[in-house]
């Protein structure tokens, strides 16, 4: 197995990066009143010098009263731009390349607790956060228009900051992947039902006025997932049929890469193939494609959180990467867990140094934060939003 094609760089448009390792957003919670801490700068700025070549920042509320009620979520807007710039400032001199990411909970949002809006409902597309669960209202035609609006000003605000792009956080059961799942999505206005270009028709308005605004040359990454926190087998998509329309009209609103999320990238997206989501997203929208799931570690994602030690996987573990890697299913990995566990995570692979990775623990989420986990298993083995 040969490491090396991993170790190329990659270019797009005027994006450069040095390799195909980058980090996700990945939540830790280090921010005041939403804005991240000189403590979260650092934490960017020593995984560039480990060996990423790009970190997308943490999901981040956008201007809507709506948005989140966590006290450590960061913001993209207001004062929260100076942290953000001082952590892409961080990125830079370091020598990478820095996304922010924008995000509404949507539906999974605790009312009543606090933050800039504490009597807010919660919104999402009919009320739902899961089927026949019930939360927060239904989002009216307005709600419509100031939400798009609010994700394209936090775009326009993460360039002014400098970041060298966007990611809009379309997954995980939060609120851009429930208008894209059909069970939390039965709106009758052409946003929602049967039809997934129907489903995804705000993401595409979405898409579009970030790409009027910020001009052609800056990055949209949009990610999606096959699998939500309160459903680990919620799909958005039945098949390719409905995946290549769904990436036909973002790709045409804008977007530059996807970012398809699931829980293993080893695993087949459908029967029949061997190919994983990745795979298919890059076969059918010839996009770039960032590939994500558990990479160098021994559990997946939800186990891991829930209390299994996450041990690396060493040289074996990058086996189905390289295989995919070569067979052009993707052109950039996401590592995520094993980023947080060891920030050289990148280098030590390079150099062969194995032995040397570190495991992740959950405690590694809290360490220096007071992140709170959102969701508690329930007797299935799922998740139940608190």
């Amino acid at each position: 197995m040969n490491l090396n094609r991993l170790f190329t760089p990659w270019r797009m448009g005027s994006l450069t990066l040095p390799n195909r390792f980058i980090v996700p957003a990945m939540q830790r919670h280090w921010c005041d009143d939403g804005c991240p801490t000189p403590q979260m700068a650092d934490y960017f700025r020593r995984r560039i010098e480990g060996g990423f070549s790009l970190v997308i920042g943490e999901s981040s509320a956008v201007d809507h009263p709506s948005a989140t009620q966590q006290h450590t979520a960061a913001h993209v807007f207001g004062d929260a731009m100076k942290g953000w710039k001082r952590c892409i400032d961080a990125v830079h001199g370091a020598g990478g390349k820095m996304f922010l990411q924008l995000w509404h909970e949507g539906a999974v949002r605790k009312e009543n607790s606090g933050g800039r809006f504490p009597n807010a409902p919660s919104i999402s597309p009919s009320g739902l956060v899961r089927k026949g669960v019930p939360n927060g209202k239904a989002a009216s035609a307005a709600d419509l228009i100031d939400l798009r609006d609010a994700f394209i000003k936090g775009a326009v605000a993460a360039q002014d900051a400098g970041a060298d792009g966007i990611e809009v956080h379309a997954c995980h059961g939060y609120l851009l992947d429930l208008f894209l799942w059909p069970e939390t999505n039965i709106r009758d206005d052409g946003y929602g039902g049967a039809d997934i270009a129907h489903r995804a028709r705000l993401h595409a308005e979405i898409i579009a006025g970030i790409r009027e605004r910020t001009g052609p040359d800056f990055v949209i990454s949009f990610r999606f997932s096959q699998w939500k926190e309160v459903d680990y087998d919620g799909a958005i998509v039945s098949g390719p049929a409905e995946l290549e329309t769904m990436l036909r009209l973002l790709a045409e609103a804008g977007t530059d890469i996807f970012h398809p999320s699931v829980r293993r990238l080893s695993a087949p997206a459908w029967e029949g193939s061997d190919l994983g989501l990745a795979g298919w997203t890059k076969r059918l929208s010839r996009k770039p494609v960032i590939a994500v799931g558990s990479v160098g570690l021994s559990t997946d994602l939800m186990t891991n959180l829930f209390g299994e030690i996450a041990n690396p996987s060493g040289l074996a573990g990058l086996a189905d990467v390289v295989r995919r890697f070569n067979n052009d299913e993707f052109d950039l990995v996401a590592v995520g867990r094993a980023a947080i566990g060891d920030a050289a995570w990148v280098e030590k692979v390079r150099t062969g140094r194995f032995d040397e990775l570190r495991s992740f623990s959950p405690a590694d989420l809290t360490e220096g934060s007071d992140w709170e986990m959102s969701f508690v298993l329930d007797a299935h083995g799922g998740a139940e939003p608190l």
